[in-house]
């Protein structure tokens, strides 16, 4: 990021951070959640590399603000669900606390992964993976061809392959 640049996100960051934390902290009731989204949301803004125009900045950053919550609340949810899973072992199979972290780190990236997909095909993989419908099932339920399921799940099979490489 250039020099210009730089200044452009202090330039905004001094205008609109107050009013980002006020209206996130509004939105999630939480001050802390409030501060690192508000943070969060300017390290996204430099890693775009582009600034809004003047006039739509406020917009722009509760945008930005509004995706980062829900990736938050989604990853919340998806540790809450797995440390639930947990509770439910019997006490000789609980993995160890490294196992768990590192479970559910690719947990995490396999759901970032999945939510780049294409609507059609992450719900076909969804469907098959949680649901255990079969690829006709799929099929009807989302209007395509069986031919386009089996497309899909290749598809979706590949990008978890490719995190799993990734993360490990």
């Amino acid at each position: 990021m250039d020099a210009l640049s730089r200044s452009g996100v202090a330039t905004l960051y001094h205008q609109h951070q107050p009013w980002l934390y006020r209206w996130l902290c509004r939105r999630l009731g939480c001050e802390f959640d409030a501060a690192d989204l508000s943070q969060d949301t300017y390290v996204r803004l430099m890693v775009a590399g582009r600034l809004p125009e003047p006039d739509r900045a406020r917009a722009f950053l509760a945008q930005i603000a509004r995706g980062l919550a829900v990736d938050m609340h989604r990853r919340r949810a998806l540790e809450q669900a797995y440390l639930e899973a947990l509770r439910s072992l019997p006490e000789p199979v609980v993995p160890s606390a490294e196992l768990q972290h590192m479970t559910l780190q690719v947990l995490t990236h396999l759901d970032q992964a999945l939510d780049t997909l294409p609507e059609k095909v992450r719900q076909a993989f969804l469907l098959s993976r949680f649901e255990g419908l079969t690829y006709a099932q799929i099929a009807e339920r989302l209007s395509v061809s069986v031919a386009s399921v089996r497309h899909y799940m290749l598809k979706a099979a590949t990008l978890c392959l490719m995190t799993f490489e990734t993360v490990s």
